[in-house]
This record gives C-alpha cells, structure tokens and sequence, in this order.
C-alpha cells in the first residue's frame, strides 16, 4: 500500500470500492464521480481527486468503467497482498469477525481463532477450530503470521498484547476499549466501536 495515501483517502476508497462492487452485482458497466458523491453525501470533487491519486481516467459524458476502477483501487490499496491473521478472544465480537466473509475479497485470510475459555476451546467457527491461546506463538511461527485481531476483554487487554508482542506479532487490530502500550516496532490500529457509536450518535 503506498504509505503517502492519508487515512481519510484510504476510508474513502475502500467505501467507492464497495460501491463499484455492488454496481458489478447489478451489471452496470459505468459510473459517474457524481453518482459516488451522491451515494456518500460528498463532493464531486474529492471524489475526482481521490480517483486522480489512481491513474485511473475516466471517458467524457460516460464516467468511468467500474471493472477498472474497482482493479485500481484494489491494486492502489493492496488488496491482492494476502495478509495472514489470528483472532485472539472467541467471544461474541471475535465469532462475529471470524464469520464474517468478505474480509478475504481485501486480502486478509483469518487462519484460526485461539481462547483460553476451555468451554470454547475445540469448537468451530467457520470451519476453524478454537485454539489455547498457549498454543499461538509456535503457530505464529509455522504460518508465518506477524497480524492479530485483539477481541478480549478489556481487563486483559494490556497482558493478552504484551503476550502477542512476545510472540513476535508485529500488527495488532485492536477492538477492546484500552489503549495498549507496545514497543515502537509494533503497531496498533484501534478500533473504537464506542467512540464511532457516539460520533454517529452525537447530533440526534
């Protein structure tokens, strides 16, 4: 992924890509910088900018072939880079991302799910069998996975990310309500389930 692409520019793109992948669904060959602004209530403009950054042009009076724009920002964003990862925490949020389909159409291919709740542990999800978590390290090595999604409960949050980081992950996804401290070569995207609710929330 080009490291110079802001983090609003790479939100963006990868909800125009959603839009394209639903005009593929429906058959539909063309598309207009208009009709994404429309969809997403933003400006014609940011939407040509943002199009502009992927070498993509498109014909006058029609807009741009979805199919290629659609291949340009999978390309521009990494999509085609398979991306390994381990869900730590098989509770509810951790099932829900392990069966939740469409993360491999972006790359990431969810190898296995590790707990240390013996009621979970041997039980299916998605067609993956729910690890001790005692059990990540030698399996971190042997897939050669450096990516975890942190779902546990926030008062092991801290200890279950010293543990990670100790098994040699490099890129922790974080979706528990803690700010984890970790060394400089390691890095943390939270997820701020909360935070998103009450910024959506805020004006009703």
């Amino acid at each position: 992924m080009n490291s110079k692409i802001s983090e609003k520019v790479i939100n963006r793109l990868t909800l125009y890509h959603c839009i394209l992948s639903d005009y593929i669904n429906k058959g539909i060959e063309f598309i207009s910088s208009k009709q994404i602004a429309t969809l997403l209530h933003i400006d014609d403009s940011q939407v040509r900018k943002d199009i502009n950054m992927l070498n993509n042009s498109g014909k006058s009076r029609v807009g741009y072939i979805v199919k290629e724009l659609k291949s340009s920002i999978e390309k521009t964003l990494g999509f085609k880079k398979t991306k390994k990862a381990f869900i730590i925490g098989a509770g509810n949020l951790g099932s829900a991302i392990a069966n939740y389909g469409n993360f491999t159409d972006y790359g990431l291919n969810i190898l296995a799910l590790f707990d240390n709740d013996p009621a979970k542990i041997g039980k299916v999800v998605n067609n993956m069998k729910i690890q001790e978590v005692s059990q990540l390290p030698l399996a971190a090595k042997d897939e050669d996975v450096d990516i975890a999604i942190l779902t546990v409960p926030g008062k092991f949050a801290q200890s279950t990310a010293d543990f990670l980081v100790k098994a040699n992950i490099k890129y922790i996804w974080n979706f528990t309500p803690v700010v984890l401290s970790v060394p400089d070569d390691v890095q943390v995207w939270n997820e701020n389930l909360m935070g998103n609710f009450l910024q959506f929330t805020y004006n009703i």
